[in-house]
């Protein structure tokens, strides 16, 4: 993992992102070399034998295509197989790798499907992917044309998911920093477009989130918030007790309209919200891919209208804003 440290931290240096090329080089030195998670060596050994690149890769469709499909003899389909079951579980994609279909938990395209057409055209544009997961989206974000894109992200298994399909385009300008986001300094200033999709419900203090997303956009640059949210006025927020869906980290999910007055109080113009929709099982579900519970087993089974513990079943929206 040096070599990708050290291709990280240049790279971050050439796109005049300081002092975030130091201290990004500092902290995924830190987790992927000097102190790494214990699986580490396992995952490196499943990239190890995914079929050496470059290879034709395809950003622009939903199931991003890496690799022909047909190109591989049938032992080298079995060893590509166990090499990508070796990342599992695969949450967020969907992915094709030489013809072998990877059926993410969450339908991904989905989402980016729902947020594109409300979007400054990207084409051109520096974008920072707050909690990017494995890259799916960094990696649409690049076919629409963007000319730089930094995921973050302090999972170390979706990292190795990232560097699964980085194997293929090496030059690409899309990278992904194993940090988060209030581990690097404020006030970059530097993109054009900040995407945080299903980050804010995480945060204890969602307000100083909005205002770490706000330093990193350059002056007129747009943020793409999306996140959970419940229905109500602008004065409705729940804060759940304990658990929301299983989850133990989730802190406020506000109404749509409390998040617009959120990031209007934060500085934010022109706040818009764009969609608004009910989560369905049919975009998060446990698959071959991902074994484990998913949104099925974290609904209220007599009444799929709530979580288990009784609150409202997971309801996004995807809000635009300018930074003045």
């Amino acid at each position: 993992m040096h070599a990708y440290v050290d291709a990280l931290q240049a790279a971050l240096a050439a796109a005049a992102l300081s002092p975030w090329d130091t201290e990004s080089g500092v902290l995924a030195r830190q987790r992927l070399v000097e102190a790494p998670h214990g699986d580490l060596p396992a995952w490196q050994s499943s990239l190890a034998r995914l079929p050496p690149g470059p290879a034709p890769v395809e950003l622009k469709t939903d199931t991003l295509q890496i690799g022909e499909p047909g190109s591989l003899p049938a032992t080298g389909m079995v060893e590509l197989e166990t090499a990508l079951a070796g990342l599992m579980p695969w949450r967020k994609g969907p992915f094709s790798f030489f013809g072998l279909h990877i059926d993410t938990e969450w339908r991904s395209d989905w989402k980016w499907q729902r947020v594109l057409p409300h979007l400054a055209p990207l084409a051109g544009r520096r974008v920072l992917d707050v909690g990017c997961g494995s890259g799916y989206h960094c990696w649409r974000m690049r076919g629409e044309g963007a000319s730089f894109v930094l995921g973050i992200d302090p999972t170390l298994l979706f990292l190795m998911q990232f560097l699964a399909v980085r194997r293929y385009l090496p030059e690409a300008p899309v990278w992904l920093s194993p940090v988060r986001l209030e581990e690097l300094s404020p006030g970059v200033e530097a993109f054009d477009t900040v995407f945080s999709m299903g980050v804010l419900y995480h945060r204890r203090s969602p307000l100083d989130h909005l205002l770490e997303l706000k330093s990193a956009l350059r002056p007129g640059g747009e943020l793409v918030l999306e996140t959970l949210v419940v229905e109500g006025d602008a004065q409705r927020v729940l804060m759940p007790a304990d658990r929301y869906a299983a989850m133990r980290n989730v802190y406020f999910l506000p109404s749509a309209a409390m998040l617009v007055l959120w990031l209007t109080r934060c500085g934010f113009r022109d706040v818009r919200v764009v969609d608004e929709a009910v989560t369905t099982l049919e975009e998060q579900r446990a698959t071959p891919w991902m074994r484990f519970q998913s949104l099925a087993d974290f609904l209220d089974p007599q009444d799929s209208t709530l979580t288990r513990e009784g609150y409202p079943a997971p309801r996004r929206a995807v809000v635009i804003a300018e930074k003045p």
